[in-house]
């Protein structure tokens, strides 16, 4: 598939049209394997983020993950590798069952009762990502279907995400080069079956331009609740 430059055309991605936003976002956050430090500066910083581009009343944090290429950081980080392979990270049975699981059953039932959507933010946290970069699809060339349903299998629940099926439709965009001070807003569930770009289709891929001595993508996705009034 054809991956575009979305740089030159960045002002144009709106995150209920094509389930995807590209921002400048400067950041206090100084290490972002704090756990502490993530909680106390970085949450509220998602947070009204994601209020300005989705309109949202409420955004609620429950999730980081931080992704390392090199295995040697990886393992000393505790971190996860990059998914090389096309998929959205939520379902129509996950996304309510993770919300009662994040915020119990009864306060579940309030926020489940209005429109609400699972909105997650990427971004490099040190150097500029040279490697494994992140591709994203325009949520208006996804047609309803080819949506894989695969389960991943805790100890303690089970989860459910979408793989994407191949489809020629499919338009990608990528934003070479990121910066720590940029990100990358996209939606992975909407409950508003009206809503144009409910999911999103995403992936690492291979960059046949990447140098040789790249060094390793170091990476956070942050996952949220944004609920509306």
């Amino acid at each position: 598939m054809t991956i575009r430059n979305g740089r030159p055309v960045r002002d144009m991605f709106r995150l209920d049209t094509h389930g995807f936003v590209f921002v400048d976002h400067a950041t206090r956050m100084k290490d972002f394997t704090d756990e502490d430090e993530r909680k106390r500066v970085y949450e509220p910083e998602v947070a009204a983020l994601i209020k300005q581009h989705s309109g949202a009343s409420e955004v609620v944090v429950f999730d980081h993950t931080i992704r390392i290429g090199d295995e040697q950081a990886r393992t000393a980080a505790n971190a996860r590798p990059p998914v090389k392979g096309v998929h959205n990270d939520y379902t129509e049975n996950s996304a309510p069952r993770r919300v009662r699981d994040i915020l119990g059953d009864e306060e579940a039932e309030k926020k489940l009762a209005k429109r609400y959507a699972i909105v997650q933010v990427w971004r490099p946290i040190r150097r500029t990502v040279v490697i494994d970069p992140l591709a994203i699809c325009d949520a208006r060339t996804i047609p309803s279907k080819g949506f894989i349903l695969v389960e991943r299998r805790y100890p303690y629940r089970t989860a459910e995400v979408y793989h994407i099926a191949h489809n020629p439709a499919h338009v990608w965009y990528w934003f070479p080069r990121m910066e720590r001070s940029e990100a990358l807003v996209f939606k992975v569930f909407d409950s508003d079956a009206s809503k144009l770009a409910r999911f999103t289709a995403h992936t690492a891929f291979d960059d046949p331009d990447t140098p040789a001595d790249a060094w390793p993508r170091e990476s956070i996705e942050t996952r949220t609740f944004a609920f509306f009034d």
